[in-house]
């Protein structure tokens, strides 16, 4: 049976692998402008925009470029919502806000602030409306007292007020303070006439800065008035919106996430031609052609998917990977029993091949890591590897979680073909977007499952060198090595608090390693509460000992519950609600405690009901509720009657129009095959499509059929998960010591609360895109192109699977062997 499991396993990866290769090789040529050449004569301008620049996310008309009469080049947005961002030896300055520093006043609408001297840097002070305010970045003073909080403001926006007026400066939230509407309350100043948040300030780069807010309608007038004393050379009074910057000395500048480099050399925009080199998100041509204004012309240059070439250093590692792999391989079928029992001609050499499995295995996976960790350098430093090489790096992941468990068990081998599903998805459509950096999300995914899979399998090798299946870690090794995991994701979600927010921090989701730790300390203090009662008898001061064991897994569940408030979604409580639920039910089983299992039941049958409730009750209904004003009534109402909401809706109907296209058989009515590699179509429109709507876009491309074995290999994940767990509690009840019994119940607590993550994304995903929760932004396991969820969730899961069956496998081994 194990043998038909790998046998089948390995076949479906090599057909999901052939598919992304066969969607390589079928793509489309695809163009995008490698140079912009602009040639304007002294005192002449032209607007630029959307279809000049090949900049997806610019607007039609976003800047104008003037050259004045000495011959220098001035840039002017035009857009009163997408600023430019200009990049020089300086730092980034963004176009349309000013700072403070230097300043003597500045105007909103027809209301004049005057700065006083002290508020010229850090913080302003200025008087309005009889009043005395102050401003530090965090916290607006009137007449030296915090405004109270206002009326619509959240638990979260509260608690964190609360905590900048205690908390030392260095530790303070950075809260911006908001002009417009009609009432002062938090940190909002009432202006009449002006729209709430039509201009911000805001702390950015340790001073504060002025500049238009999200609610700018492109008519409020904002000025700044310069102090003469400070800046004699500057303008005295300049407008915001009309601002123009000269753009010598400036290397560079971008329109959403469109960068131009000025050349041919950063700096060089002298003479009658302004050169720009746009890069990393432009837009795809199917020929070479664009009608561009005059004075404008573009070089071309055509998408390179098979440039193997282009990563030497990421080929030779992965080279190194696969020799070592065919290595080990090959030293592994030589240890059968028939030729242990019968020694044959070259049985020396053989003998001799085999000892050097284990250090080819681990050569192996280092160098597997090793190209891991240059793909992931090489995208953040902006060149990418390519498609083919991605694909490589994917394949060879794959190979090597399929070959490093001497008997590949069931949910390992669920995991794997899941893995390849979604990354055939994520090339699909990073293919067929008209965009060229929609392909980064696939090129992430394989970097970071290679250097996921290559870290696991040293650890799950580092376990087989040791030779014993009784090796245990000392208990006090590993609380300390909780203790420190537990404090880098509390660390980590600080700095998102801090510097990030709900999209994470310096690129990564330090939540999806605050779930792995909160995860392993809860099941250390199970399983250390499981062996109360080895002895056979109770003993005193069970309470005081529950308490303490308890405290570290409440205290981290307390803290991260408040770090997921800062985001603007309920999803996480959603997702810690079914844990807690699941971690109760799998603790009652053990404990055999029936009615606690059965209260769990309920619970979840509750939640079931409730949802049921809600749905019937429609959107008339839920608006007479109580906190029909919420942010989470206003999710709800948009989930009941999204046609009624049809900005914040879209998301819904248009991932509703994307399934109902796809049907059974897809969109192609050949269940995806037809339309590998080529366009995607309107369904790439659907907002967060790479994560939270993965599944509509699978839907639209695969079908209900796709998506009816994607179900299968999930629920055979979650069943297995589950199904290893329930082996390792058996074997730690038939433990004779007492080490054994509690790493056996550890990594059933592990392993059950693993799964039941892996249940939450699964149900929050499917949920949200066929409209049966309201929408809720949590990306499908292996479907999305989550790459924190990947590494630091899912491959230390897999990985504590893989080593859980291997013990189950020595511990079986183990008890047949004479004594």
């Amino acid at each position: 049976m194990r043998n038909r499991l790998l046998a089948a396993t390995a076949a479906a990866l090599l057909v999901l692998t052939a598919l992304q290769a066969w969607s390589l090789l079928r793509a489309p040529a695809a163009w995008s402008p490698t140079a912009i050449e602009i040639r304007l004569a002294p005192g002449v301008q032209t607007i630029l925009g959307a279809r000049e620049l090949a900049a997806p996310q610019a607007e039609r008309a976003h800047i104008q470029l003037r050259r004045d009469a000495q011959g220098a080049w001035l840039l002017r947005n035009l857009s009163a919502s997408r600023p430019v961002v200009l990049h020089g030896p300086d730092g980034d300055k963004r176009m349309g806000s000013a700072a403070l520093a230097g300043l003597g006043s500045f105007q909103i609408g027809g209301t004049v602030f005057a700065l006083e001297q002290a508020g010229a840097g850090r913080e302003a002070a200025f008087h309005f409306g009889g009043s005395a305010w102050r401003y530090d970045g965090v916290t607006l003073y009137r007449d030296g007292s915090a405004q109270p909080a206002c009326p619509d403001a959240s638990a979260a926006a509260r608690i964190t007020a609360l905590w900048n007026r205690v908390a030392p400066g260095v530790l303070t939230l950075a809260r911006p303070l908001a002009f417009g509407g009609n009432i002062h309350c938090g940190n909002r100043l009432g202006l009449g006439g002006i729209a709430p948040g039509a201009a911000i300030l805001a702390r950015s780069g340790g001073q504060l800065v002025l500049n238009a807010g999200p609610q700018d309608d492109g008519h409020t007038a904002l000025r700044t008035i310069r102090n003469a004393a400070a800046n004699a050379h500057a303008p005295m009074q300049a407008s915001l919106r009309q601002e123009e910057r000269p753009l010598a000395g400036v290397n560079s500048f971008s329109i959403g996430r469109t960068r131009f480099l000025l050349g041919p050399q950063p700096g060089a925009v002298d003479g009658d031609a302004l050169n720009l080199e746009p890069s990393r998100h432009l837009a795809l041509f199917a020929s070479p052609e664009s009608r561009l204004p005059p004075g404008v012309s573009w070089q071309w240059r055509q998408r390179t998917l098979l440039g193997i070439a282009d990563s030497p250093a990421i080929l030779a590692l992965l080279a190194m990977a696969i020799a070592a792999q065919l290595l080990a391989h090959a030293g592994g079928s030589r240890r059968t029993p028939a030729a242990r029992a019968v020694p044959a001609p070259g049985a020396a050499g053989a003998a001799r091949l085999a000892s050097a499995e284990p250090l080819a295995r681990a050569v192996a996976a280092a160098a597997l890591l090793a190209a891991g960790i240059a793909a992931i350098v090489a995208q953040r430093a902006g060149h990418p590897a390519s498609a083919a090489c991605s694909l490589l790096l994917g394949a060879s992941a794959l190979a090597c979680w399929l070959l490093t468990p001497r008997r590949l068990p069931l949910p390992l081998a669920a995991a794997l073909v899941l893995l390849a599903a979604g990354l055939l998805a994520q090339l699909e459509l990073g293919l067929g977007a008209s965009v060229s950096s929609w392909l980064r999300y696939y090129q992430k995914s394989t970097a970071l499952l290679a250097a996921g899979s290559g870290a696991s399998a040293l650890w799950h090798l580092s376990r087989t060198w040791r030779r014993s299946a009784l090796a245990v870690t000392p208990q006090r090794t590993m609380e300390w090595l909780l203790a420190v995991l537990a404090a880098v994701a509390l660390a980590a979600l600080a700095a998102q608090v801090l510097w990030g927010d709900e999209t994470g921090v310096f690129d990564l989701q330090p939540v999806e390693l605050a779930k792995l730790a909160l995860t392993a300390l809860t099941a250390h203090c199970l399983a250390l509460r499981m062996s109360w009662n080895d002895g056979g008898h109770r003993q005193p001061g069970h309470a005081a000992r529950w308490l303490q064991l308890a405290a570290p897994a409440l205290l981290f569940l307390a803290l991260l519950a408040f770090a997921l408030v800062q985001v603007d979604d309920f999803s996480p409580l959603i997702l810690l609600l079914v844990w807690t639920l699941s971690m109760a039910f799998a603790y009652a089983l053990a404990a055999r405690r029936p009615a606690l299992a059965a209260v769990m039941a309920c619970g979840a049958l509750s939640a079931i009901a409730v949802i049921a409730v809600v749905r019937g009750a429609g959107a008339e209904g839920v608006a007479q509720w109580p906190l029909a004003s919420s942010f989470y009534a206003d999710r709800f109402q948009v989930w009941l009657a999204p046609a009624a909401h049809p900005h914040t809706g879209q998301q819904l109907l248009l991932g509703a129009h994307a399934i109902a296209e796809g049907g059974w058989l897809g969109a192609d009515n050949m269940l995806g095959l037809r339309s590998l590699g080529l366009p995607v179509g309107a369904a790439v429109n659907i907002p967060a499509v790479q994560d939270d709507f993965a599944p509509a876009f699978f839907l639209n491309r695969h079908g209900l059929i796709g998506a009816v074995l994607l179900w299968a290999a999930q629920a055979a994940l979650v069943a297995g998960l589950l199904h290893v767990a329930a082996r390792t509690y058996a074997a730690a009840t038939l433990a004779r010591d007492f080490r054994q019994a509690w790493l056996g119940r550890f990594r059933y607590f592990a392993l059950c609360g693993g799964a039941a993550f892996v249940l939450g994304h699964l149900l929050l995903s499917w949920g949200t895109n066929l409209a049966i929760f309201p929408i809720m932004g949590q990306p499908m396991s292996f479907l999305s192109a989550g790459g924190s969820h990947l590494l630091f969730f899912l491959c230390p899961l897999l990985a504590c699977c893989a080593v859980s069956a291997q013990s189950l496998e020595e511990n079986e081994h183990a008890d047949l062997r004479p004594t």
